[in-house]
């Protein structure tokens, strides 16, 4: 007796993507899906699939684009058209040397690199806690 052994999908739903993002009303507990679809407006980087009934499916590489997006405009706090530039930039860099924020500006002084070296740890503890 032989049973086929079912592989997880490398595609999403929006339904799916949205709720692994936490893209979710607080008072009413529905998904933000309009959130998405609005993203996919205005980000040409994020390309789903649109099968039958004009269903969209995310795949592994839209899923990480859509969650670094979600990262920059909800956690960093950039525009829309702040995380274009960003996602439109030929070159390679890291979001910090890019935006002038992170530890790799020559210009920043040591206390700044510093005092974000105590956030960065101060947050992890907090991360841990929460485990």
């Amino acid at each position: 007796m032989t049973s086929e052994i079912e592989k997880p999908s490398k595609y999403k739903t929006i339904g799916q993507v949205t709720k692994e993002l936490g893209l979710v009303d607080k008072k009413t507990g529905s998904i933000q899906t309009h959130t998405l679809r609005y993203w996919e407006s205005q980000f040409r980087q994020i390309k789903p699939s649109l099968r039958a009934g004009k269903r969209r499916y995310y795949s592994d590489k839209d899923f990480k684009i859509i969650k670094h997006i979600k990262f920059l405009l909800r956690d960093k706090g950039f525009t829309i058209n702040g995380v274009k530039k960003l996602l439109e930039s030929k070159n390679d860099q890291s979001i910090d040397q890019s935006t002038s924020m992170g530890v790799y500006n020559p210009v920043l002084k040591s206390n700044t690199i510093i005092k974000r070296v105590k956030n960065i740890s101060k947050i992890i503890k907090e991360l841990k806690k929460i485990k």
